[in-house]
């Protein structure tokens, strides 16, 4: 199954193009169904939600708009659902969007990241989402325990039976996550994400985030960035027996693919394909890509 990621901002009339991620857009809830409607008759079967508040005062230290009733991925979700039923809708469930500070979680006084608060507002947050509708909730904020929370309070609500959980279990710190942090207004206003994001190196760390995922309850398993980890992909295939398993192929990827073919290394469509194919080789069947609506016209 292949994702489409949506950017979906706080304007509803906003259709404001990403400069550092081509063809792709910051759009408000007016503009959703008129751009997706096209797509969704070529085939497009499902898409990831990623909110971006632009008013000055939607962002603060516990991200209080990450569920708000009224903010762009709750409204979002319900739109979508009424107007395209057959869509399957995943949430991406993170607090960075909306914190003033970018990061990932709540923050102790002294600028780290406080574990429990965090999973407790995490679990909050896609609890909201999977009440307003979405079919999937994927946090992505890679805080310790946070998929045994998500799960417990979906079971608690009565929801775990139809709402699924993809985890980004193996989220990798790096470079390819510019073009989405310009495009979701993410970055950290201090610090970075190592500390709670995966080295690059990290293959043990990975295989074990992996194994906590599925005892914790995951009903799926992602690997992110894709291209550059295929052998975690790999990984996850072997230690996820019988479980669905995702690779995303992320902004930084996508970039470069457009900047070498725009320079004349290579097709675009070539290269669109031949990366794709790499991840599924590797194991994945389910794969978010900015190269969805491209796909629906060459498949």
């Amino acid at each position: 199954m292949l994702i489409y990621p949506l950017f979906i901002t706080d304007n509803p009339d906003e259709e404001t193009p990403i400069p550092s991620l081509p063809n792709q857009h910051r759009r408000g809830l007016n503009r959703l169904v008129p751009f997706l409607r096209p797509l969704v008759q070529k085939g497009l079967r499902s898409v990831i939600l990623f909110g971006v508040p632009l008013h000055p005062s939607a962002k603060d230290a516990l991200g209080t708009a990450a569920d708000d009733p009224s903010g762009p991925v709750i409204q979002a979700i319900r739109l979508l659902r009424s107007r395209f039923p057959n869509l399957y809708i995943v949430t991406d469930v993170c607090l960075c969007e909306y914190t003033s500070h970018g990061h990932c979680g709540i923050l102790r006084e002294d600028g780290t990241l406080d574990n429990a608060q965090s999973v407790d507002r995490i679990s909050d947050v896609a609890l909201a989402y999977a009440t307003a509708g979405a079919h999937c909730v994927a946090p992505s904020d890679m805080n310790d325990g946070r998929v045994r929370a998500i799960k417990l309070k979906l079971i608690e609500a009565g929801l775990a039976h139809r709402v699924l959980l993809m985890s980004y279990s193996a989220k990798f710190s790096g470079c390819l996550y510019g073009p989405f942090r310009d495009a979701a207004g993410s970055c950290p206003s201090f610090g970075d994400r190592r500390c709670y994001q995966l080295p690059p190196g990290g293959r043990g760390l990975a295989r074990r985030a992996i194994q906590r995922d599925v005892a914790e309850g995951a009903d799926i398993i992602m690997v992110k960035p894709a291209s550059s980890y295929l052998d975690i992909i790999r990984d996850a295939k072997e230690l996820a027996k019988d479980m669905p398993i995702a690779g995303y192929q992320v902004s930084g990827e996508y970039a470069m693919i457009h900047a070498a073919a725009k320079a004349g290394v290579f097709d675009l469509k070539s290269m669109a394909f031949e990366s794709t194919e790499g991840i599924l080789r590797a194991g994945a069947g389910i794969i978010v890509s900015y190269f969805v609506p491209e796909f629906l016209d060459w498949l």
